[in-house]
């Protein structure tokens, strides 16, 4: 292949880049994308396009897979990031195919909050008494529950996409340009009209979820604030992941479909959403007579009788 003269790797990744906001890629996907070519840049320092070939790229693969306190997962993130920066140079020509083989991982169980675990994180402070953000994250941990929201999502929320008439929640990306309709439950109406209330709003185009000083919350601050909500209550684990994941798993357990679950999570792909049915298939034996057809019909199996001498008898 014939190389462009003159052009770097560090060029045609930031080539790359330029072509991601073109694509109006988000902010977290570039520095995504960024810290993956960092990773890259420690091992490789050369920037010639020729030194780029098969041989170089196992053997990145092998070093990330030997470095100490990295698992699987990471590895595969970081070349899931290598792949598409290297895809675009070879679509421009600059640099030959390249195969990018992920490792196999072990897929790990999400954790989840069990339901006595729910009870403690949702019961309701003593509003009289217990300070705004008190109530503020008892009201959030509420709406990640009813919702699984991402928290990026979740600090975009305006009360202005609210539908309380029509109990449905509009979800918008960082800039509007697209946005989704999610159903809101009515328990989480009440939780989230009697906040509005404790609010005393002064516009329905603020964000619903505000600091003590009523500015924006960021995803750092409602990570935190949520961190130091779910410690108080007894959990030491303060991933907000752990409200998704449960919303998935008891989703799922309770019997509701996988297509409104994608849908309402936000993925793409139904992927995702198979990986909890398979993460989860233990506690979907719960009740499990419940709701299998053949057990709900009452038939008893062992009073059926089979007549004998039939052609599949001989």
């Amino acid at each position: 292949m014939k190389m462009k003269k003159g052009i770097t790797l560090t060029d045609c990744f930031n080539q790359f880049i330029a072509y991601c906001k073109v694509k109006n890629l988000s902010e977290a996907t570039i520095l995504y994308y960024t810290e993956s070519f960092r990773s890259f840049k420690t091992f490789h320092k050369d920037e010639s396009l020729k030194s780029i070939n098969q041989k170089l790229i196992d053997d990145y693969n092998l070093h990330l897979q030997d470095l100490p306190n990295i698992s699987e997962v990471s590895v595969n993130t970081r070349l899931r990031g290598l792949r598409a920066i290297f895809n675009y140079m070879s679509k421009i020509d600059v640099i030959p195919p390249v195969k990018i083989i992920l490792i196999k991982a072990e897929k790990k169980v999400k954790e989840t909050f069990t339901e006595k675990q729910l009870e403690v994180l949702l019961k309701k402070p003593n509003v009289k008494k217990c300070i705004f953000p008190e109530y503020r994250n008892w009201v959030i941990a509420n709406y990640l529950i009813a919702t699984g929201n991402r928290a990026s999502t979740v600090i975009n929320i305006k009360i202005s996409d609210l539908d309380f008439d029509n109990l449905i929640i509009k979800i918008k990306n960082k800039k509007g340009k697209r946005e989704a309709l999610i159903p809101m439950s009515q328990n989480l109406s009440y939780v989230l009209n009697e906040y509005l209330l404790y609010r005393s709003h002064k516009s329905e185009d603020e964000f619903l979820f505000v600091n003590d000083d009523s500015t924006p919350m960021k995803v750092w601050s409602l990570s935190r604030a949520m961190r130091k909500y779910n410690i108080r209550k007894g959990f030491f684990n303060g991933s907000l992941h752990i409200y998704r994941h449960t919303f998935a798993k008891l989703w799922i357990i309770n019997g509701g479909d996988l297509f409104r679950l994608q849908k309402i999570l936000g993925h793409t792909s139904m992927s995702t959403v198979r990986e909890y049915v398979e993460m989860f298939s233990p506690d979907l034996q719960i009740d499990f007579e419940k709701f299998n057809p053949l057990d709900r019909l009452n038939v008893n199996p062992r009073t059926i009788s089979m007549k004998r001498g039939g052609k599949h008898d001989r």
